[in-house]
């Protein structure tokens, strides 16, 4: 069965049909979707400058039945965590100060680790390094905190590795989870299409699955270990702090617990980076 389109969808469509008035409503609503979500059909028309019967000729040359319908699916779109729709028209005209940022992240980390104890971070630490290998998985966003992981963690974990690589699909990969893998797979807004078949198929494997998602994610009863990162943020984007701070932890909570095998690891990476001249 095909998706139904996105309510974006049907606006970016419509755009190069629509009167100037309402094509001036239509390019707001699509950097201020939120708009929509949270305001009257009056309330819109005043923010973007239009008449009512403007954003009702708009609404309904969308496909809606009327204003009310839209606004129900623009608020369910909200929930799947693009950032447009927490982006307001306000907020555009706004700059926030460094002190907001950094309060915001500061908040992000110690309501995150409320929820995550040492107990857990060294059961995943000894699940990693026991592990016959560990995937580390991320896409979009999360794919830069994947392979940071992944990066990081060679250094004490010598069968880990990140995928897909590039031009590598899932299927090459997957067919090879075994139960006594570790997989990590880091689900952070905005999820991919088909993250719930891939997260179905790490659970047949019965591979123990970490899985670090924004605090928006529902929580995932099939993983070993479910960690939700928080990522408020005062201006446009996610506030990715806390996320990176679980990565540092999870890393040196390792790096400790390898022991001797680890700092002859380390011992031997630094001392073939000096012969071959690579740093």
């Amino acid at each position: 069965m095909p998706r139904e389109k996105s309510f974006l969808f049907r606006v970016r469509q419509a755009l190069p049909d629509l009167h100037p008035a309402e094509k001036r409503l239509g390019e707001f609503v699509c950097d201020f979707p939120g708009e929509l979500a949270s305001y009257s059909a009056q309330e819109l028309a005043a923010l973007a400058h239009v008449s009512k019967a403007t954003v009702s000729r708009f609404i309904q040359r969308l496909g809606y039945e009327n204003y009310e319908e839209a606004r129900r699916h623009a608020r369910a779109e909200r929930e799947t965590g693009s950032r447009l729709f927490l982006s307001t028209s306000t907020d555009a005209s706004a700059t926030q100060s460094v002190k907001a940022h950094i309060a915001q992240g500061v908040a992000n980390i110690e309501a995150t680790f409320l929820a995550i104890t040492d107990t857990q971070i060294d059961a995943v630490a000894d699940a990693m390094l026991k592990a016959r290998k560990v995937w580390v998985i991320g896409f979009r966003s999360s794919h830069p905190f994947a392979s940071y992981l992944q990066w990081q963690l060679t250094q004490v974990i010598e069968n880990i590795v990140a995928i897909p690589g590039s031009g590598e699909t899932l299927g090459e990969h997957l067919t090879s989870l075994h139960e006594e893998d570790v997989v990590v797979m880091f689900g952070l807004r905005r999820r991919i299409a088909r993250m719930d078949l891939l997260l179905e198929q790490i659970e047949k494997s019965h591979a123990k699955l970490l899985y670090i998602t924004d605090e928006g994610a529902p929580f995932l009863t099939s993983a070993a270990w479910h960690c939700h990162c928080q990522t408020l943020a005062p201006g446009p984007l996610f506030n990715h702090t806390s996320v990176m701070a679980l990565c540092h932890l999870l890393i040196t909570r390792c790096l400790e617990k390898a022991g001797v095998a680890g700092r002859i690891r380390l011992r031997n990476i630094e001392a073939l980076n000096d012969s071959l001249e690579e740093l």
